[in-house]
């Protein structure tokens, strides 16, 4: 199943109307640096791997270049030092003040943003870089996908339209895991598949004492289950990966159609099963996913906890990061 070109120009011609866009007033905590000044950030060195290397780790509907990680990536890898530097010195100070050693803990990186907006590739960059940087450090990603509840259990709870909604997450557990790395201990989560969509029987992540823990999902600002204590409290960076929603709309359905091309011959794989259907029927179906799942998730949950980031990258109409916002 493709989708004609006519329904990608539709996107491009809504998309392209919002590149000159003026500050939003939910951004007057930040201050917007533009791509070029903020490149000029970091002495001008090579990416420290190949365009081959690259593709490896980037999301299949994504599309970054070497370009990028020289421009927008290596200044900051250089920002999260002076932010693991200025931790450090304050845990120092702080042993100081109260007159006993304090161990060091992991630093722990927040990536959010919404679906198809490149997480999974900005979390997965980040962490090479940040083991190539800190070449001794052990560098853990963990997605919040394992902290979904079992397909089964949605069911029985009438929830699997909502699948990736707040209510859907075992958050509880996902506070508990951060608390107790955090804690130095170690931990095992869930994992999740995209191919079977669903959380896999009896097979675990263990994170052990990480030196750098990234965690990456639309729901780590969040914590509606308990309002006094949210994810974000643990982290020591936030990053929210942000896009104009109608481009964001286009990477969805480009994605949908990857997916489908993918499961054509794999009769396991979730999405097997709509590879079948009438071409009208496939798009009313992911139109639908689209608006009622996953568009409004993100006006409802996820665009509205991007504030409580302390960087924001955002992404123009060719997956290319042209601004970044640093709050205040």
């Amino acid at each position: 199943i493709s989708f004609p070109k006519s329904v990608y120009k539709i996107f491009y011609l809504k998309s392209k109307s919002c590149y000159n866009r003026p500050m939003k007033n939910e951004f007057i905590n930040f201050e917007r640096i533009s791509r070029e000044t903020w490149q000029q950030l970091h002495r001008h060195t090579t990416a420290p791997l190949t365009q081959e290397e690259l593709n490896s780790i980037k999301s299949f509907n994504d599309n970054i270049k070497l370009q990028e990680v020289s421009d927008v990536y290596l200044p900051l890898i250089n920002l999260i030092r002076i932010y693991r530097k200025a931790r450090t010195d304050l845990t120092f100070s702080k042993s100081l003040f109260l007159q006993k050693k304090i161990k060091e803990q992991p630093f722990i990186i927040g990536v959010s943003g919404s679906v198809a907006v490149g997480k999974s590739t900005t979390s997965r960059l980040l962490q090479i870089l940040l083991s190539q940087t800190f070449r001794h450090a052990k560098v853990e990603l963990v997605t919040t996908d394992g902290f979904l509840y079992p397909n089964a259990e949605l069911q029985e709870k009438g929830l699997l339209d909502k699948k990736g909604f707040p209510e859907s997450y075992n958050m509880e557990l996902l506070l508990n895991f951060v608390d107790t790395i955090k804690n130095g201990e170690s931990f095992s989560i869930p994992t999740y598949s995209h191919e079977i969509y669903d959380i896999v029987p009896d097979s675990y992540q263990t994170i052990e004492a990480p030196d750098f823990l990234i965690v990456e999902g639309i729901n780590v600002f969040q914590n509606p289950q308990n309002q006094r204590l949210y994810v974000s409290d643990y982290f020591d960076v936030s990053i929210y990966v942000d896009a104009d929603v109608d481009n964001i709309e286009t990477w969805y359905f480009e994605r949908f159609q990857k997916l489908l091309k993918l499961a054509e011959k794999d009769p396991t794989n979730y999405y097997h099963r709509f590879t079948h259907l009438p071409f009208a029927e496939v798009i009313e179906m992911a139109q639908s996913i689209w608006k009622n799942i996953n568009l409004a998730n993100l006006e409802k949950y996820i665009e509205p906890t991007r504030n409580r980031a302390d960087i924001i990258l955002h992404k123009g109409l060719n997956h290319e990061i042209d601004e970044i916002y640093l709050k205040k």
